[in-house]
């Protein structure tokens, strides 16, 4: 059956990539996994935001996330288009967020934000973290940058790993293969029935992103993508449990 993850959190009805917004995709029937997003403090501390800039999703700070320490960045608020409706949302650290889920079930798809700025030794951060936890073998670790994806899996053999991708990759399924890893993680209008069946050739499985609308949802599942990542996790469930 194909697995149901929440992108960024349950973020269709909560600010992305906060507690808030975890917590509910955690106590949303039927969710699988949360998906969401790494980067690196001035001071090295590992913290979940999608942007390199606060500027979208903050509405009390500007400016790029890597220029702040840890306690700047408690100042900021990511109530995001949520400002007034919820209560102001501090930034989390992944440390924060292991703990969260470390007493559920659900698998976990760190996004090292290495596609612009390198943050150098970020992945070994994310590996000694997930490996103190105990959780190595409910994570997926994954990047833009394929690269980074390689140094992750080279400081953790045993974990497993997806490479992003927005492009119509040729030949995807043994891209991957050839790279030593898992997943790959395209956006869901890549795949065409037929690609999905060359990737799954190759034994490499398929998690997709951002998958929202009921049309969408339905086409992924009929392809036989293997995981749905999405902003409305209980949409994903209820078309899931109609159509398998």
């Amino acid at each position: 059956m194909v697995r149901n993850f929440g992108h960024r959190g349950f973020s269709g009805m909560y600010p992305e990539n906060t507690k808030l917004a975890f917590q509910k995709a955690i106590e949303t029937p039927g969710c699988d996994g949360i998906e969401m997003d790494v980067h690196l403090t001035k001071d090295g501390e590992l913290v979940i935001i999608h942007d390199e800039l606060l500027d979208r999703t903050c509405v009390n700070m500007k400016g790029y996330v890597k220029d702040y320490t840890l306690d700047e960045l408690r100042h900021a608020d990511l109530s995001f288009r949520f400002a007034g409706e919820v209560e102001p949302q501090q930034i989390m650290t992944l440390r924060e967020y292991l703990e969260l889920l470390e007493p559920t079930k659900l698998i976990t798809n760190i996004e090292l934000k290495t596609g612009i700025f390198v943050y150098e030794g970020i992945e070994k951060k994310v590996v000694d973290l997930i490996r103190e936890f105990d959780m190595v073998d409910r994570i997926i670790i994954s990047s833009f940058n394929h690269y980074s994806v390689i140094r992750a899996k080279k400081l953790c053999p045993e974990v497993k790993c997806g490479l992003l991708t927005e492009s119509w990759l040729l030949d995807a399924g043994k891209y991957v293969k050839a790279a030593g890893l898992e997943c790959y993680h395209p956006i869901f209008y890549n795949n065409t029935k037929e690609i999905v069946e060359g990737v799954k050739k190759e034994g490499i499985e398929i998690n997709t992103w951002t998958v929202n609308r009921e049309e969408d949802i339905r086409e992924m599942i009929r392809v036989g993508v293997d995981t749905i990542i999405g902003n409305f996790p209980d949409r994903i469930t209820k078309i899931r449990e109609e159509m398998c």
